[in-house]
């Protein structure tokens, strides 16, 4: 009975897991569709200081000077005034399945502001000119990439004949953009710039849609420095203390499910930093986190380039990873991430070679169980052999009538004379459940399987199975395993509520990812095939009589 317990236990456990998730993970991030005429620029005093200027920064102007850049991946669009990206579309991610309509990740209207920004700052720095920020000029209002880069430049100059290009560099297929300015100092006396990189998002949007109560996808601020590739700066962290981090590599970023936005300001003496503007309630106003790059001295009648990358994009694991150590990471696969990480590259492996996720998550399952065949069997043999001692135990409660302990006694003998473990059964399911946990942040955190079809009428791995088929054939598949599992549960309550259980997690998982849902599906399948394979060995041998 006590293995029966800790089996009703874990079960309860695992449905308030499901619980909470999905109660907390019910809505995705839909970008606020907006239009180019919309666009206005709400830069107000959110330029940072420079590390060599006592000024303080200036009030920057707004502007409605847009041009558009786009590669066959991105579409940005750029106000020339400060050269800001006010607007990302991305071109391969629609809003929604079948939508014609493109994700767009950056944005900045009246209702909703998360944009990039950059600039140099410092004695000479042009965004820190107390009048505002420069206005650039360009030859085109649009420019799409035709090979396989696209440079785009926009020009300054300064009162003092300093010449500034911003160039904006798109790569085919890339999501990486690479933001530099080339400085021609035609001026009698040297002169010194910082470049600084910034995201700022409205927290109040932001927080709607990635505050959590247990394990929900995160959404915020987030950074990777030479000591900790990886660390969350949540807008409450923001507004409690501004971040002030000195590090020779790194990235700053703000994150989403399935999306980042991340700046890279190359290796050196980098100060990482945030911002609370607008209001001092963190659930109000805008965060802001970003980066400033050392002082550059720049001689009189000479050259400078400076540079830094900036990803807008879905978080490619592989990608990432090779443009700047950590930013990988921000595929958050929770606590349980060394586990989800190679379940997800087996994964990946799996649909590399059928071209199918579906037909993927059903190869990675027979994978998984067939890994852990040896605790399965274990688990399936001691069950079998409860069932098979359930004769005798019968045969003892009759005996023993309502005397608990002579009955307690006799099963603990009788266990030990057939060699029966009570408790076999509950240590494999206790080990599967963090498996059960990884896959399931490696189905959620994953976009390659945003979108993704498997067959038929799943159309979206990622989403909830429309006509509720596979949570309906994981309830079945889950009595039929109950059935054939014994039972010492005489309790008529506890009897009544471990025969509900498998419709608590049909109902439970009627919302859940059909990715997840076919993996849990095609698992209870494989088990079912196990039991019965174990389970008539067991009898062939001999072992008990089912007399």
């Amino acid at each position: 009975m006590e293995s029966q317990r800790n089996l009703l236990v874990i079960g309860l456990l695992f449905v308030s897991f499901l619980l909470f998730t999905e109660w907390q993970n019910k809505d995705n991030p839909v970008a606020v569709p907006t239009t180019t005429q919309a666009i206005i620029n709400s830069l107000t005093g959110d330029v940072p200081a420079g590390s060599d200027s006592s000024t303080d920064a200036p009030n920057s102007t707004q502007s409605n000077n847009l041009i558009t850049i786009s590669s066959d991946v991105l579409e940005l669009t750029i106000d020339t005034l400060g050269g800001d990206i006010v607007r990302a579309d991305l071109l391969e991610h629609a809003t929604e399945l079948d939508a014609e309509e493109r994700f767009t990740l950056l944005q900045n209207d009246a209702t909703n502001v998360y944009v990039a920004q950059s600039g140099l700052i410092g004695a000479n720095g042009p965004d820190a000119n107390v009048n505002g920020r420069p206005q650039y000029t360009t030859t085109a209002q649009n420019f799409t990439i035709s090979g396989d880069t696209l440079s785009v430049p926009l020009s300054y100059t300064d009162t003092n004949g300093v010449e500034f290009t911003k160039i904006f560099t798109l790569t085919r297929g890339n999501y990486d953009v690479d933001v530099s300015y080339n400085i021609n100092n035609s001026s009698a006396n040297a002169i010194s710039v910082q470049m600084y990189g910034q995201l700022k998002q409205n927290i109040d949007l932001a927080e709607d849609q990635g505050s959590s109560m247990m394990m929900k996808a995160y959404r915020g601020a987030a950074l990777g420095t030479t000591d900790k590739r990886y660390e969350k700066y949540d807008f409450g962290d923001i507004s409690d203390a501004n971040l002030s981090r000195t590090t020779a590599a790194g990235w700053v970023g703000m994150l989403q499910h399935y999306f980042v936005t991340a700046w890279i300001p190359g290796d050196s003496q980098n100060q990482f930093y945030s911002l609370n503007i607008g209001r001092t309630d963190f659930t109000q106003g805008q965060a802001i986190i970003g980066f400033k790059q050392p002082v550059e001295a720049i001689a009189a009648n000479s050259e400078a380039t400076i540079s830094a990358k900036l990803w807008i994009g879905p978080k490619l694991q592989d990608q990432m990873g090779e443009l700047v150590e950590g930013l990988d990471l921000t595929v958050d696969y929770s606590w349980l991430w060394f586990i989800a990480q190679p379940l997800f590259q087996l994964l990946q492996f799996f649909h590399g070679l059928v071209g199918n996720w579906g037909i993927a998550v059903i190869m990675i399952t027979f994978t998984v169980r067939g890994a852990m065949y040896p605790l399965t069997k274990a688990q399936y043999t001691s069950m079998a052999k409860m069932r098979l001692l359930q004769p005798k135990l019968t045969a003892l409660r009759e005996k023993c009538g309502d005397d608990k302990q002579k009955m307690s006694q006799s099963m603990m003998a009788l266990y030990k004379e057939e060699k029966v473990n009570p408790l076999g059964g509950c240590f494999p399911m206790i080990i599967q459940m963090p498996i059960f946990i990884s896959l399931y942040w490696a189905l959620m955190e994953s976009v390659e399987l945003r979108h993704a079809p498997f067959a038929l009428w799943i159309n979206d791995l990622s989403a909830q199975d429309p006509y509720y088929v596979l949570p309906l054939l994981m309830g079945v598949t889950m009595f039929i395993i109950q059935k054939m599992s014994p039972t010492q549960v005489q309790d008529p309550i506890q009897q009544k509520v471990m025969q509900f259980m498998p419709v608590m997690f049909t109902f439970f998982f009627l919302w859940f990812p059909a990715g997840l849902v076919l993996y849990w599906l095609m698992s209870n399948v494989v088990t079912i095939i196990q039991q019965t394979i174990i389970f008539r060995s067991l009898e062939k041998q001999g072992l008990h009589s089912k007399k």
